[in-house]
């Protein structure tokens, strides 16, 4: 009896778990691509992530011309809770900020 039990929590365990993440399919792709000056990306998938990124080309001085990138993605949690980070990349560094990130 007590195998009974156990074999069918195991089972209600597996069944409740969620499904894998490899099965996961791109359900929106967009990309705008700007030559040199620039992109704008954004995707979503089915198990809930999604993002969005867009880049340009900055100059700095009179030699130095670089990327920015401003973006975002989202993805849900084990916890399931929905978590955003929203970042910069640019002469700073990448910089991520998000309710869930630690800040100094």
């Amino acid at each position: 009896m007590k195998f009974l039990i156990a074999f069918a929590a195991i089972v209600a365990v597996a069944l409740a778990a969620p499904a894998d993440e490899r099965d996961a399919q791109v359900t929106k792709y967009e990309n705008d691509h700007k030559g040199i000056d620039g992109y704008n990306v954004a995707y979503e998938t089915s198990n809930g992530i999604a993002g969005k990124e867009q880049a340009e080309l900055r100059t700095f001085g009179d030699d130095v011309a670089a990327i920015v990138v401003r973006g975002s993605y989202s993805y849900t949690g084990a916890d399931g809770q929905v978590y955003t980070v929203n970042y910069i990349a640019d002469e700073n560094g990448f910089q991520p900020e998000a309710a869930h990130i630690p800040r100094a």
